[in-house]
Order: C-alpha cells, then sequence, then structure tokens
C-alpha cells in the first residue's frame, strides 16, 4: 500500500512563507494527480491546489498568487507564501496510485496575525 507523509507545516507570522512537502512510500512517479487540500476547524475539507495528469496546475481563489504547486522526482511541494491568518489549517496532500486514491496523515499551519 502507498503512503503519503507531509511535512514543513508550523507556525508561522502572517507575511511569512512555508514550504510544505509530500513524500511517497513508492516511486513517487507512480502518483497522478497530485492535490494539496486543507480543513480549519468547523469547516469542510477544501481543495486548494492541484496539478492534473498532464501537467496543469489549478489554484483555489483564495490562494492564487501566493501559493505554488509544483513536483520533483522524489516530492510533491506546496510553496506558501504572504501567509494570511485565514490560511491556518490542516494541510493535506493527495493523490492518485492507480485507481486509488491516497491521503496523506496532515501538517498543521498556523499563521498567526
Amino acid at each position: 500500500q502507498v503512503q503519503l507523509v507531509e511535512s514543513g507545516g508550523g507556525l508561522v507570522q502572517a507575511g511569512g512563507s512555508l514550504r510544505l512537502s509530500c513524500a511517497a512510500s513508492r516511486n513517487i512517479n507512480s502518483i497522478s494527480d497530485i492535490a494539496w487540500y486543507r480543513q480549519a476547524p468547523g469547516k469542510e475539507r477544501e481543495l486548494v491546489a492541484g496539478i492534473g495528469v498532464r501537467g496543469g496546475k489549478n489554484y483555489a481563489d483564495s490562494v492564487k498568487g501566493r501559493f505554488t504547486v509544483s513536483r520533483d522526482n522524489t516530492k510533491f511541494y506546496l510553496q506558501m507564501n504572504m501567509l494570511k491568518p485565514e490560511d491556518t489549517a490542516v494541510y493535506y496532500c493527495h493523490g492518485n496510485y492507480g485507481r486509488v486514491g491516497i491521503w496523506g496523515q496532515g501538517t498543521q499551519v498556523t499563521v498567526s496575525s
């Protein structure tokens, strides 16, 4: 079974930056349709950013111009700049291994005002 593990979360002041990483227990290139989601307390999990099978990237309106999703041969990444308190949430990476969707365990991002 493939596992995804996020890292890079933490506490940062508003206006700061964080870079989240997502590693896979198998060859990262076997994971497709990778995406980052987040869930704030009392709210539903929402899509933040993703990379499609053909490499196209999409972003939630709330993070456009501030967040960048990328991947290399080892990990997936979410570069988060100009962070705001409303970005505070648990961030999850998600990918497809064949037809099976895989979630990471999440990493906490807290942005102080």
